[in-house]
This record gives C-alpha cells, sequence and structure tokens, in this order.
C-alpha cells in the first residue's frame, strides 16, 4: 500500500491516467504529498534494482539524473548570458554609431583591431564611425551633435517599442523583474507558463533590446528568470522532475542560483543569493547542487569571454591603499543613504505601480514603455554620464585613478616634481575636470533616483541590481572626492593626523563607490551576506570585506526602521501572490478563532465514507468553490476519516463515466476498503479509495495560531484541518503574509488572489 494513498490513484484501470494528484493553475502544491510520492518512488526503483542488472543501471541513471539537469542548466544558462553580454554592447553602441570594418563590433572591439589608434584618443579610431559623420561627413558642429542626439533617441525608442510589442504578443510574463514570481514558485505556487520555452526565448531577446534602449534597468533580475526557465525546460526531459513539484523547486533553487552566477560573474554570491532570498526550501543536497550549476554556468560564460578581459567579473578593480578606521563613518553614513535610498524607491514605486494597476494608466503599456524610453533619452544624451549604459558608468565610478586614466574624474593637478611608483600616486587637488564631472554626476544621481521609480515595473524585461548600484555608486564616488579633498587640504585635521600625511596615498574614491553601491542595493533588497559576496565577487575586493559589512548592515538597519518588506516582497504583496513570510506571527489567538464554518454559518460541506452517490459528488463540486472535502464516517458521527482533492474527484468521476461500465449518478461512491452492502438491483458503486489522503494534517481547534503558522512554513502545507474530539469541525488554509485565509463552510482553501484578468473566489 502507498504512503497516503497516492499511488495508482484508479482501481478499475490498469494504469493511472494523466492528470491525477496534480495541481491546476494558480493554486498551491502540497509540499508534504509530493515528498511522500517522492518516497515511494525511490522505494520502488530502489527495490526494483536488485532484480537485474538493468534496473540497477536504471537506479544510478536515476541518481545522476539531478547532476545532468545542472550541467544542462549551467551550460545553456551560461551561453544564453555570454550572447545577451555581447549582443549588449554590440547594440548599445549602435545608437551612436557603427563599425565600418564589421558591422557586428561593437566600439571597443571595432578599435582593438585598428593600428591607427592613439593612446590618449583610445576610443577614437577611423574604422568607427558615428552616424552624423557617416551621413554628412562632419565630426563636429551643433548640426553634428544635433543629429546624433536625433538618432540617439530614435534607436532608444525603436529598440524599447521592439521590446515592448514582442512581450505583448508572444509571451506576457516575460515583462518585469521575474524575481517576485520566481520567490512565489518556489514557495509552492503553480504559475504555469512562467518558466514556458516561448517566455524563455522572448525574455532573452526582449531583455537585450530593454537594455540596449538605454532606459534604467539592469539585465541580472531577468537573468535569474531565464536560468530557472532553463532550469524548467531540462526538467522536462525527466520524469522524476517532471511528475514531481516539490523536486521541480529543488531544481529552480540550483537554477536561480546559476543565474545570479552568470549576471555578476560571482558563482557563490549566487548560491549564497539562492539561500538567503530566492528558496523557500533549500536542502543540503540542493546547496551542492546549486553550487555545481553555478559554478558550470560560470565556466560556460568565462569560456565565451563576453567582457573581453579574460576576467569573469564585470567590474574588475585593482585598489592599491588599505582602508583605515576612520573611513568607517563616511561608509555608514553611505549606508544610511542606501536605506533611505531603499525605502524612497520601494515606496514610490510601489505607489506608482498601483496606479498603474488601478487606472487608465495599465491599459496602455505600449505607450507608457516609449513614453519613458523617449524622456529617458532625451535626458540621458547630453550628460556623459547617463548617456553611456550604466554597466559602464559604474565600472568608471569604481575604478582608481591611475598615471594612465584619461577620465574627467581622473584629472587631478600633478606635481612635476612628483617621482613615485605609477601604483602610488598621492593625494592631489582636484582640477577642472573633477569639478565638472562632480556636477555632471550630481544630475545624474537626481536623474537615476526620479526615471528609475518610473522604469522599474514597466511590461518590458527590467532588473534592479545595476540601477540601484548605479545610484550608490555615483553617490559614493562623489563622498569618496569630498573625503579625499578634505584629506588632501586638511590633512592636520585631528581625524586625519594619524593616519594621512602629506604626500601619501590615503582616500581611494573608487572604494567609496563600491561601497554605495553595496548599501543602495542593500537598502532596495534587503539582501546582507549573499550582496556582500557578490559585491566582493564582482569587483575583486577581497580586503574591503569589512567596509562591505558596515554599509550591508546599516542600509538594511535603516530600511528596516521604516518597513521589513524589501522590492521583491513588495511586489508580491502589490501582485496578490500567496507567500507565507517568515517573520514572526504576533497574533494571539486559537485555531478555533480562525477556522471556518463559524457559528451562525452553513454546516461542514463533507464526503460520507460510503453513503453518497455520484450524483451526490457532482452537485457538492457544483455549488461550491472549495478544492478539497474532508471524508467522514456519516453525517451523524462526522468521525474524520481523510480528505479527498476536488481536482482528482473530478478526473476519477469523469474517466469512470467513460471507461467503467455501470457508473451512472445514483451509483454509491465508497472510500472504504470493502464495497457496502447494496441491493443487486442498484447500479455498480464507485470505489475511490486511492485518491483518498488517508493522513491529512490535523489540529486541535485549541491549538495557538503561532504553532499553526509554523506547522505551514516548515512543513508546507496545502491545508489544514481542525478537529474536536476526532471529530471534523473545520478548516482553514494559510495564504499570505501574517494572514489567515478561511474557507467559507467546508475544509476547501479558497485562493483569494488576482493574477492578471485570473480570479479564484
Amino acid at each position: 500500500e502507498e504512503l497516503n494513498g497516492v499511488g495508482n490513484l484508479m482501481d478499475f484501470l490498469d494504469e493511472p491516467f494523466p492528470d491525477v494528484g496534480t495541481y491546476e493553475d494558480f493554486h498551491t502544491i502540497d509540499w508534504l504529498r509530493e515528498k511522500s510520492r517522492d518516497t515511494d518512488r525511490h522505494r520502488k526503483i530502489t527495490s526494483k534494482s536488485k532484480e537485474s542488472i538493468w534496473e540497477f543501471i536504471k537506479s544510478l541513471l536515476d541518481a545522476w539524473s539531478g547532476w545532468l539537469v545542472m550541467l544542462l542548466i549551467g551550460l545553456l544558462s551560461g551561453t544564453l548570458a555570454g550572447v545577451i553580454d555581447l549582443a549588449v554592447d554590440w547594440m548599445t553602441d549602435l545608437k551612436e554609431g557603427v563599425c565600418l570594418s564589421a558591422l557586428w563590433y561593437s566600439h571597443e572591439q571595432c578599435c582593438w583591431t585598428s593600428n591607427e589608434t592613439t593612446f590618449a584618443d583610445r576610443d577614437k579610431c577611423p574604422q568607427w564611425q558615428k552616424w552624423a559623420e557617416l551621413m554628412t561627413g562632419y565630426t563636429e558642429g551643433a548640426g553634428v551633435y544635433l543629429l546624433n542626439y536625433f538618432l540617439y533617441v530614435l534607436w532608444a525608442l525603436f529598440f524599447s517599442f521592439l521590446a515592448v510589442s514582442l512581450v505583448r504578443v508572444f509571451a506576457p510574463y516575460a515583462c518585469g523583474s521575474g524575481i517576485p514570481e520566481i520567490k512565489t514558485i518556489l514557495s509552492g505556487f503553480i504559475i504555469r507558463g512562467y518558466l514556458g520555452k516561448w517566455t524563455l526565448l522572448i525574455k532573452t531577446v526582449t531583455l537585450v533590446l530593454a537594455v540596449s534602449s538605454g532606459l534604467s534597468l539592469g539585465k541580472e533580475g531577468p537573468l535569474v528568470h531565464v536560468a530557472c526557465c532553463c532550469g524548467n525546460l531540462f526538467c522536462s526531459l525527466f520524469s522524476k522532475y517532471s511528475k514531481n513539484e516539490g523536486k521541480r523547486r529543488e531544481v529552480l533553487s540550483a537554477a536561480a542560483a546559476a543565474g545570479v552566477s552568470v549576471a555578476f560573474g560571482a558563482p557563490i554570491g549566487g548560491v549564497l543569493f539562492s539561500l538567503e532570498e530566492v528558496s523557500y526550501y533549500f536542502p543540503l543536497k540542493t546547496l551542492w547542487r546549486s553550487f555545481f550549476a553555478a559554478l558550470v554556468a560560470a565556466f560556460t560564460l568565462r569560456s565565451i569571454n563576453p567582457f573581453g578581459n579574460n576576467r569573469l567579473v564585470l567590474f574588475y578593480v585593482e585598489y592599491h591603499t588599505p582602508w583605515y578606521m576612520a573611513e568607517l563613518v563616511p561608509f555608514i553614513l553611505l549606508g544610511v543613504f542606501g536605506g533611505l535610498w531603499g525605502t524612497l524607491f520601494i515606496r514610490c514605486n510601489i505607489a506608482w505601480c498601483r496606479r498603474r494597476k488601478t487606472t487608465r494608466l495599465g491599459k496602455y503599456p505600449v505607450l507608457e514603455v516609449i513614453a519613458v524610453t523617449g524622456i529617458t533619452a532625451v535626458l540621458a544624451f547630453p550628460n556623459p554620464y547617463t548617456r553611456r549604459s550604466t554597466s559602464e558608468l559604474i565600472s568608471e565610478l569604481f575604478n582608481d585613478c591611475g598615471a594612465l586614466e584619461s577620465s574627467q574624474l581622473c584629472d587631478y593637478i600633478n606635481n612635476p616634481n612628483m617621482s613615485r611608483s605609477v601604483d602610488d600616486i598621492p593625494d592631489r587637488p582636484a582640477g577642472p575636470g573633477v569639478y565638472s564631472a562632480l556636477w555632471q554626476l550630481t544630475l545624474a544621481l537626481v536623474f537615476k533616483i526620479v526615471i528609475t521609480i518610473f522604469t522599474f515595473g514597466m511590461k518590458i524585461p527590467s532588473g534592479l541590481f545595476i540601477p540601484s548600484m548605479a545610484v550608490g555608486a555615483i553617490a559614493g564616488r562623489i563622498v569618496g572626492i569630498a573625503v579625499e579633498q578634505m584629506a588632501y587640504h586638511h590633512h592636520d585635521w585631528i581625524i586625519f593626523k594619524n593616519w594621512c600625511r602629506p604626500g601619501a596615498d590615503c582616500v581611494t574614491p573608487g572604494l567609496y563607490a563600491m561601497v554605495g553601491a553595496a548599501a543602495c542595493l542593500g537598502g532596495v533588497t534587503r539582501m546582507t551576506v549573499s550582496l556582500v559576496v557578490i559585491m566582493f565577487e564582482l569587483t575583486g575586493g577581497l580586503e574591503y570585506i569589512v567596509p562591505l559589512m558596515a554599509a550591508a548592515v546599516t542600509s538594511k538597519w535603516v530600511a528596516d526602521a521604516f518597513g521589513k518588506e524589501g522590492i521583491y516582497e513588495a511586489h508580491i504583496q502589490l501582485n496578490g501572490y500567496p507567500y507565507l513570510d517568515q517573520d514572526e506571527f504576533t497574533h494571539r489567538t486559537l485555531a478555533t478563532d480562525v477556522m471556518r464554518p463559524r457559528r451562525n454559518e452553513p454546516p461542514l460541506a463533507v464526503l460520507t465514507q460510503d453513503s453518497t452517490t455520484v450524483e451526490d459528488v457532482e452537485t457538492l463540486i457544483k455549488d461550491t468553490d472549495y478544492n478539497g472535502f474532508p471524508v467522514v464516517v456519516s453525517h451523524e458521527s462526522e468521525r474524520l476519516i481523510g480528505f479527498v482533492q476536488r481536482r482528482d474527484l473530478i478526473l476519477n468521476i469523469k474517466n469512470a463515466r467513460q471507461k467503467q461500465d455501470g457508473v451512472v449518478s445514483n451509483s454509491v461512491v465508497y472510500f472504504t476498503e470493502d464495497a457496502p452492502q447494496i441491493p443487486a438491483s442498484n447500479p455498480q458503486p464507485l470505489k475511490l479509495r486511492r485518491i483518498l489522503n488517508l493522513s491529512p494534517f490535523t489540529v486541535t481547534d485549541h491549538t495557538p495560531m503561532e504553532t499553526v503558522v509554523d506547522i505551514f512554513r516548515k512543513l508546507g502545507l496545502r491545508q489544514c484541518l481542525v478537529t474536536r474530539s476526532g471529530n471534523s469541525c473545520g478548516c482553514y488554509k494559510v495564504v499570505a503574509e501574517q494572514h489567515i485565509e478561511v474557507n467559507k463552510g467546508v475544509c476547501y482553501f479558497v485562493d483569494m488572489f488576482i493574477i492578471s484578468s485570473v480570479s479564484e473566489n
């Protein structure tokens, strides 16, 4: 006999028919049932493996299928990430000009191959021409500037229009970041099509278009969605995962780790991100497999080498100065700024998204994307720091100013008598280029803060990691330059006296940019451990873990003071997804206070074990919208026998009417081992014991609610029955964070959410 009655599910057929034991769209899975199924499947394979060599080989293949899936996920997600990176570089540069020697080369690649590039003008080469130069033959002048400006805006509008059109027509689920939905799916919710093949294809293509359009968004969050789509694709190849929603979610957790691994070049950070931020159920076995998937994905990306620097990381930096204890003060202030920015962003973005959902604005997604892109492109082009891609901006802000740097940010006044090594340049007074850059960065900071609020949540793929890091990096670089100049001009102040001598290289502004980026990303997402690991993997700055930790913790404390929710939890709540958070349940209530039915409500709708007819069951299903029913001995005793799912009842009765002779409306349905005593003139009864869950989870009516909520969290229950003296008296289902939603009348737990246009009562 199978555990929980899960197994063949039909007495009158040789094999179970499709869809029995599965879940409908926008419903929650039963983790206990899925675990029980997998235990039964594994027990069968183990016992069969002793029968023959072939069965033993099959058992080995089954054991290794998990590692094979991880290998495939790593290879595909790494390849897709590499292709996306290369395509984004090319299409971002396409807005400004074209490479005449090879159309598919980006600006950087075009000038690599040129023999006519000088070191001072390393970004200029005859093979690369801006659009105005190509059309008019002139390189300077107001007309040339305006023509380049116009074409920049035109390309941006074209890319974003193409992205939103593809999403709207082919894959509506390809929009947004995807992480809120991934979190919800990993907690046990079913959203069919969200991880499908079309979503994978369209998200990959439109992600390139959206990032290339110059909008204030990143590709990191959507890459997690892309990797999970890869995971879901490979799950369908193995029945071990395709037929078990619980096992499938273990694979998706590992796929999320691979997604972050290729997004940032941070395999360890990816595993920690999946553990800390995304996954709901994360056993040790999944940790190992996540590590392997992240490793393979990172190795694949490194083989493709999309950044052309033979490094896996996006913003590799080399600082030549250690940090000093006194610098913890500005680092902590950056943490405070990150927490305040995170709070401001979450509140403003959620208010705007709510307005989009509840007003006519939501009916015109294409128009909204076009409008935001137009405003972004028009305001971004005049400022060199907003015109370039956000990744390039962050990379420049992180960089230390060496002797060979030609950036405006490195326009310091040099001492002609200086005879130091290249790596040890002392602090110098800022030149006019630095002050000009500071004004441009301040304008860029205001622009990024405002425009990101309106960009995140539009109907195109949009990640939040890079825009948040850009805001923090700009603020950090400004603070870093300010501290550097204070240390230079006032080195006799008590705070600088002990560690900053005249002529020494004391302050590294790029480090402040890195700390600011971590602080702002932490303020928005509320990540801590994984954030610090991602940041030091991203930059190679292992020595600067303490400043990063100080900023991340401060950022989280400040942001949590204004609200516990990160941006992803806020969007989960906004969309009405069922997600039970891990926070404390503080209400002092008992199970009897929450269960249904209550007094003055209709009695509990139940099935009896051997006296209900097929017609009675069909009427009950028609008249109610509960997803399952308790089975009791009789209406008089109401002693609980088990629980049966609505979907399984419908499928079994429909199949029995088609394939089993003699089953009619007045046939008796029985859930007992032996058929009830009925007259010979009566029609053939229908036995449904195999679909009965004989061990539904029950609590007594005096169980404290904090215990019940804890049980739901830790066991992943789909429903729970409330009994008094062994009799079924009610039931409920935990639906959302610190919220108990109870069914009307009987033990089925109605999902009270609206998702897209699908509503369930």
